[in-house]
């Protein structure tokens, strides 16, 4: 390509912000990166090739688009923001194989923009982004729980939003976002991204997670909603006992405490536990048997 500039260089993202006097929204969580040696670790990481259809929130002036798409057969990016669609015009210009729809992800039919933009016919998708901080965990779970089979993950946020993600039991970042996310993926922290690497500056580090669908969920459970519905409520209060956190959410009628007690002793598991003990395991053992006696 003649006379080309990556777009996440420090100068090159300075002069395309000024020539469309572009102004950071806080509320949007924009942060963009200048640092293009981060953002082809991140596509190496996502393992990219020309077969791969590939989705993206969040791209800002185009920084991590044009990697992605100097590597994968399509993109599909979503941008929430009116005022960047024609900046996102010029700078991916040169790549036919990129569809930019100005919507916010959260409220768009995941798997009917994917057959627009790739084919009906299209092999599983790959999601590589950089998250806005402030609405991470909705648009990561609304990923994993749409109908549109996502073959791997490889996201920016914040490295304790990240910690969180990938925590192992018995820690303290370990909680039901840790389950929820593991329930269908196997977490990997790749690498940290210092905050000196994006303008504006943010407070805090980064990290890249690399996601990747388990061929099952890892526990087979009788009622998906009623599974993350135990594991939020056993992570209510960290200090309290699962006893005190379940009867807390369930109910402390007598009957509710010898459903509680029932199924507890039927999964051998101590009620004097702290819900950050249990493996996911324990926690679709215990579900399946109180989902399987619920007098409701």
């Amino acid at each position: 390509m003649t006379n080309y500039r990556e777009i996440a260089t420090p100068s090159r993202t300075k002069e395309i912000l000024e020539k469309y006097g572009f102004s950071f929204k806080k509320s949007l969580g924009q942060n963009f990166l200048t640092e293009p040696n981060i953002l082809r670790k991140i596509a190496a990481t996502a393992e990219l090739g020309p077969e791969d259809c590939v989705m993206e929130v969040g791209p800002g002036i185009g920084a991590l688009t044009e990697h992605l798409a100097q590597s994968a057969g399509k993109v599909l990016t979503f941008e929430i923001d009116q005022r960047l669609i024609p900046v996102l015009e010029d700078t991916l210009s040169p790549y036919p194989n990129v569809s930019v729809v100005n919507e916010d992800v959260l409220k768009v039919d995941l798997v009917a923009e994917a057959n627009q933009a790739f084919g009906a016919e299209h092999p599983n998708v790959k999601v590589v982004a950089n998250l806005p901080y402030y609405i991470t965990t909705p648009i990561m779970m609304h990923l994993l729980m749409s109908e549109l089979t996502i073959d791997t993950m490889v996201v920016m946020m914040q490295k304790e939003v990240a910690a969180r993600m990938s925590a192992e039991p018995g820690t303290k970042a370990y909680g039901s976002l840790s389950i929820a996310v593991q329930y269908y993926m196997e977490a990997e922290l790749a690498f940290i991204v210092h905050k000196t690497a994006f303008v504006p500056q943010p407070n805090v580090d980064s990290a890249i997670i690399k996601l990747t669908r388990r061929v099952e969920p890892i526990v087979n459970v009788l009622n998906e909603d009623f599974f993350f519905e135990l594991t939020r409520s056993a992570f209510t209060q960290r200090r309290k006992t699962l006893w005190n956190n379940l009867i807390s959410h369930f109910g402390k009628s007598e009957q509710k405490k010898e459903w509680l007690t029932a199924a507890l002793e039927a999964t051998n598991i101590d009620p004097k536990r702290r819900g950050e003990t249990l493996s996911i395991t324990e926690f679709g053992l215990l579900a399946n048997e109180l989902f399987a006696n619920k007098s409701e």
